[in-house]
């Protein structure tokens, strides 16, 4: 659709007590008070003498993996779990801005910026014990530009990719290409052995081999997942741990009480209610500053949200500095671009929030000038940041005679839901794979991706050329001046409602060490040890 200008608007200053009394007492109600006991421990990462070889860690997780197939999964507990066991030629560096050299060692880049040449590691080898060689890459590159793939927007600009020699592998670009290196880190182009070692795709994704410090031993879909070490990984001396289970627990609660139990020594998402209580009863706390912004989404296919004014509408009446406190207690703040601050060429552009005189204004100039509507919003179950959001919404949208029905389901339906288009809004985040910003601007805000713009069906023109142009220059002014245009239009075009930016947050017993989380959500547990 057209774009409906490029004006922004300032973030109104308003308080808690515009969310109503019932709802903040069912959030605190959901957010149940934290037990006593835990070993000692400090916020973030944790040090804490040599690292201790062997022992078993259990990680309870929000919801379980889905898919492992490259081409079709989007959910992160997939992607940071095919992080452990699959590696890429670069991957991305601490502090969420910059790449290391992972597979590759390093590249040089044609004066034409059309010719990339990367140089492999030697002497790596898959968990099978092969040999990892420019075969590979080149196969796993080419399999990643599947026309069919939910990620073919990362890598369509590859002409060709060839190797060049066994430890040499040169990939051509259709034009200029800025993201490349960042998008080679993508997890969907992650080397796996040439042929899929000999299985369908099928078989092999349903237990796939890489080079990481991991590999899977057994998985009971919708419930658990066991890693091993892997014993070819190329780093000496790493993985520290013997093993890494995954224990899908889909209520917050439950998994506080696991931890406690010692049924678990990290839990993912505590309520943010609870992060004081588990800090001071001597549980390690980790926020780790994150690429998270959270946001309601709004599917297009549902006539009303066809029109810009009644979703600009819906985003004034949400008032986001409220949400945030009430539903994160302190450790967010509320979005003030579409982009998050710890990304690449973000610009605080502002955002349509928090005015409910001029959400109904915007109404009024609408197509549903009265509202008189009912929209369908889907949660995941146990997930009290989507049931609290859902909440808010219904009650904020109210005074606009917009109606919100709230339908529960198993947090492994809600995605399944979305991508089939059987939802009118939902609660969700998005965090970076990678570095640069294109991979968020085009999957969230370009209606030519595959991902039909976030599964939203938004596709404003202006945005898909202005990310075209920002693609194709390496220049970083003109980028900058670029994806600020992009998070202008986008604030104007209220695609989602975009509520704020919180931390990574997990609770970790005290015999937990090394563990961090970098600004894209991947952690690093070839690192982690468990200590006394």
């Amino acid at each position: 659709m057209p774009p409906s200008g490029t004006q922004t608007a300032r973030v109104a200053e308003k308080s808690i007590s515009r969310i109503p009394g019932a709802v903040v007492a069912a959030l605190l109600v959901t957010a149940l008070a934290a037990g006593c006991g835990g070993a000692s421990g400090g916020e973030g990462a944790t040090a804490g003498g040599a690292p201790v070889r062997g022992g078993n860690l259990v990680i309870d997780i929000a919801t379980p993996q889905q898919d492992f197939d490259v081409n079709t999964t989007s959910d992160n507990e997939s992607i940071w779990t095919y992080d452990q066991v699959a590696q890429t030629l670069y991957s991305n560096g601490p502090d969420g801005r910059s790449l290391l050299p992972e597979l590759a060692t390093g590249y040089t880049l044609s004066a034409s910026r059309l010719r990339w040449t990367f140089q492999l590691r030697h002497g790596v080898r898959f968990s099978t014990g092969a040999p990892m060689t420019s075969r590979d890459v080149v196969f796993s590159i080419r399999q990643a530009l599947d026309p069919a793939s939910t990620w073919k927007f990362i890598d369509a600009p590859i002409r060709s990719v060839a190797a060049a020699g066994p430890y040499t592998v040169v990939i051509t670009t259709k034009s200029p290409w800025a993201p490349l290196l960042a998008d080679l880190a993508l997890f969907a182009n992650a080397i796996v052995p040439a042929g899929f070692g000999g299985k369908t795709r099928v078989q092999f994704f349903a237990r796939p081999v890489g080079t990481g410090p991991f590999e899977i031993a057994s998985w009971t879909r919708g419930q658990s997942l066991k890693l091993v070490r892997n014993p070819y990984y190329w780093q000496p001396g790493k993985p520290y741990l013997s093993s890494v289970t995954y224990n899908a627990v889909s209520d917050a609660s439950t998994r506080v009480v696991q931890l406690e139990g010692g049924q678990a020594q990290i839990i993912e998402s505590a309520p943010f209610a609870q992060l004081d209580s588990l800090r001071s009863s001597g549980y390690q706390l980790g926020l780790f500053p994150s690429t998270r912004v959270d946001y309601v989404t709004m599917n297009e296919l549902f006539k009303p949200f066809r029109d810009p004014r009644v979703r600009l509408a819906i985003s004034e009446a949400l008032d986001t500095r409220a949400i945030m406190q009430a539903v994160f207690f302190g450790h967010g703040q509320a979005a003030n671009s579409p982009f998050m601050p710890t990304v690449s060429y973000y610009s605080p552009v502002g955002l349509h929030t928090g005015n409910l005189a001029r959400a109904r204004t915007e109404l009024a100039g609408s197509s549903y000038p009265r509202g008189g509507f009912t929209v369908d919003f889907i949660t995941g179950s146990g997930d009290p940041v989507q049931t609290a959001v859902a909440q808010i919404v219904q009650s904020e949208l109210a005074p606009l005679n917009i109606a919100v029905k709230i339908r529960q389901l198993d947090p492994s339906q809600v995605t399944a839901q979305e991508q089939s288009f059987r939802f009118g809004m939902r609660e969700t985040y998005w965090t970076m794979d990678i570095i640069d910003p294109d991979e968020y601007v085009s999957f969230v805000l370009d209606g030519t991706g595959g991902a039909y713009a976030n599964w939203t069906h938004f596709d404003d023109h202006a945005i898909d050329s202005l990310t075209g142009q920002a693609e194709t220059t390496f220049s970083a002014a003109t980028r900058q001046s670029l994806y600020t245009q992009i998070q202008r239009l986008a604030a104007a075009d209220a695609p989602v409602a975009w509520l704020g930016y919180s931390p990574y947050d997990y609770v970790a017993s005290g015999a937990v060490r090394g563990f961090d989380v970098y600004p894209e959500g991947n952690a690093h547990l070839e690192d982690v040890w468990l200590g006394g």
